[in-house]
């Protein structure tokens, strides 16, 4: 939006943790106004703060732009709500969804402009850049990659949604599909390496905000980028910043690097 008008942004999932950071982000951040607030069904009339909860739709009807990082499920269903009401644009911040639920979240983007990524921090999303053009240029007959992760224990899918976008940066680096050369698990008597595997690594434990490492491995030499996640504002600050650059998009799926200007 270029007229000068301030972005009225909901936020789903307003009584959790990362929705109260979301909120918090949206009042301190120029150019954005808060305007609504919503959480589970039946949690609407509730007061939080100087708000009071609504329904979706009310949310979904009074705002330019609703920020969601909650449950996967939750987002797919507000895709589809999205889209039938043909108003708010969306900016997308939850993991772990099935292909099931990407579906409905593709339908609704031919409707609304929606901003969908596994991670909003630069630092991941340049990490992610990265990572693509080392997958290719180090081949895999010389080059294991592997994929480690650590979060707090709450944390409900595996691997995390930053995990899958870097796998899907190197996959991508090598010119094929993650899910064709993904090794997502590993116990027992598994035989060698297959070659051009890419692994995962998962840990959960403690208060564990966020820890990511890709290691290149070769035969001689060992190659590793990482990033470390200190506080969650650091993705309500991608996600506000994504949030100002959908408004008044026109209808389309996109991600960080259409936000970031990294799209080749």
């Amino acid at each position: 939006m270029s007229d000068g008008a301030q972005i009225r942004v909901g936020i789903a999932g307003a009584l959790g943790r990362m929705g109260t950071v979301l909120a918090a982000g949206v009042r301190q951040r120029g150019g954005l106004t808060l305007s609504a607030l919503f959480d589970r069904p039946g949690t609407e009339g509730q007061a939080l703060g100087d708000m009071t909860l609504v329904t979706a739709d009310e949310a979904l009807a009074t705002s330019d732009v609703v920020i969601d990082f909650t449950l996967a499920s939750a987002s797919a269903a507000l895709a589809a709500r999205a889209a039938a009401i043909g108003k708010a644009a969306l900016v997308i911040g939850s993991t772990g969804f099935t292909a099931e639920e990407e579906a409905p979240v593709a339908a609704a983007a031919a409707r609304i402009a929606i901003v969908k990524s596994g991670n909003y921090s630069l630092g991941v999303n340049i990490l992610a850049g990265i990572v693509e053009e080392t997958a290719r240029r180090l081949p895999a007959d010389d080059w294991d990659i592997e994929v480690v992760e650590s979060h707090h224990k709450r944390k409900i899918d595996a691997p995390s949604g930053t995990a899958l976008m870097l796998g899907e940066a190197a996959a991508d680096g090598r010119g094929v599909g993650l899910g064709q050369v993904a090794a997502r698990a590993r116990d027992g008597i598994t035989g060698p390496r297959r070659e051009g595997d890419i692994g995962f690594a998962v840990l959960r434990a403690g208060g564990i905000v966020g820890e990511h490492s890709v290691i290149f491995a070769a035969e001689d030499e060992i190659l590793t980028f990482s990033h470390s996640a200190r506080d969650r504002s650091l993705f309500a600050r991608g996600a506000l910043a994504a949030t100002a650059w959908v408004a008044g998009r026109p209808a389309g799926l996109y991600d960080m690097k259409d936000v970031l200007g990294f799209r080749r």
